[in-house]
């Protein structure tokens, strides 16, 4: 009698370490050219060491964790990995920086069905992009592989920030009053948000590779535009004059976002015709027939950033923002 025997393996079981190790080694210098002076700690250790920057006298850390939803499935449709690690990096700096706060570090979390290093090294550089533009430093994060749970095209991807700001330096919403006035900066295109209402209707009328004329592109490549970074932007205005609240326009709309910056006892009232919006947004209405409302309960519409100000400051602010060719519109103001 001859007996048969299997030998069980992590890698028949759908995960391969050798590709994690090699995807690794590939990234870790890419990695280093985002470290600073603050990072004591290589890639490789338990964990990630920064020191505590000397020059903020009372630190408070502010912290966000976000993803970047079903925009991944546009990359994986459409073969193009190298925008949503920048997306990810990008929007959570948004988050912190309406707060005040200037990034300090940045962690990475991959998830795979299959782990192939040609795609994760793309989404990398993406992340090093995004973290190198916002001197953030990428000091840590965790790549899985699970092809238990993720079919062997998927993947999903979510990073966790960082940043400091003086405690007399936060912005804060009891600051907003009657009387002050909403300036719009301009958004990319659908940022990270709606892409689930999007794909739905663009995908059965367009194919991602191809050439839209209303948007004098592809549909893949509008819908991979990456989120717009305002730090740059955030922090000239907050150097410069007395901002009272900043929001940032993500799921949720222009109203649902800027309601989370106002004190509940004040109204927003928003003039939807002061700006031209994105292409896209005309043909995601369009196409799918969208009413007015839904629209603005799910899409940023073409503003991806809102600082609110005293009107006395608003002739200045905008001086400063042509000056810096800053496209931005006066949008609205806040009223009892």
């Amino acid at each position: 009698m001859v007996y048969l025997s299997m030998i069980s393996t992590y890698s028949a079981s759908g995960v391969s370490i050798s590709e994690g190790d090699k995807f690794v080694e590939l990234i870790k210098p890419k990695v280093k050219t985002t470290f600073n002076k603050n990072v004591i700690s290589g890639i490789g250790n338990f964990g990630a060491f920064f020191k505590i920057p000397n020059n903020v006298h009372k630190p408070v850390f502010v912290a966000s964790t976000d993803g970047v939803g079903t925009k991944i499935k546009v990359a994986i449709a459409y073969n193009k990995f190298d925008t949503v690690g920048e997306d990810i990096v990008n929007h959570c700096v948004n988050d912190i920086a309406v707060c005040g706060a200037k990034p300090l570090f940045f962690l990475d979390y991959l998830a795979f069905g299959k782990l192939r290093s040609k795609i994760a090294i793309k989404i990398a550089e993406g992340l090093v992009r995004g973290c190198r533009n916002n001197n953030c430093s990428l000091i840590g994060g965790e790549t899985a592989e699970m092809p238990g749970l993720y079919s062997k095209d998927d993947f999903d991807i979510a990073g966790t920030i960082i940043g400091i700001v003086e405690q007399n330096k936060i912005i804060d919403k009891k600051n907003v009053k009657a009387g002050d006035v909403l300036i719009g900066l301009p958004s990319n295109g659908l940022h990270t948000n709606g892409y689930s209402l999007t794909r739905k209707i663009l995908l059965k009328k367009f194919r991602l590779n191809e050439y839209v004329d209303e948007l004098q592109c592809t549909l893949g490549d509008e819908l991979l535009k990456v989120h717009r970074s305002y730090l740059k932007v955030i922090e000239g205005m907050t150097n410069n004059f007395k901002i009272h609240s900043i929001s940032h326009i993500t799921g949720g709309g222009i109203m649902g976002n800027t309601k989370r910056v106002v004190p509940d006892n004040l109204k927003i009232d928003i003039d939807w015709t002061t700006w031209r919006r994105n292409k896209i947004f005309d043909l995601i209405q369009s196409t799918g027939k969208i009413s007015e409302n839904e629209m603005r309960k799910v899409f940023n519409l073409g503003i991806g950033l809102i600082f609110i100000i005293s009107r006395k400051d608003i002739n200045k602010a905008s001086a400063y923002l042509n000056n810096k060719k800053y496209k931005h519109y006066i949008i609205g103001k806040i009223t009892k």
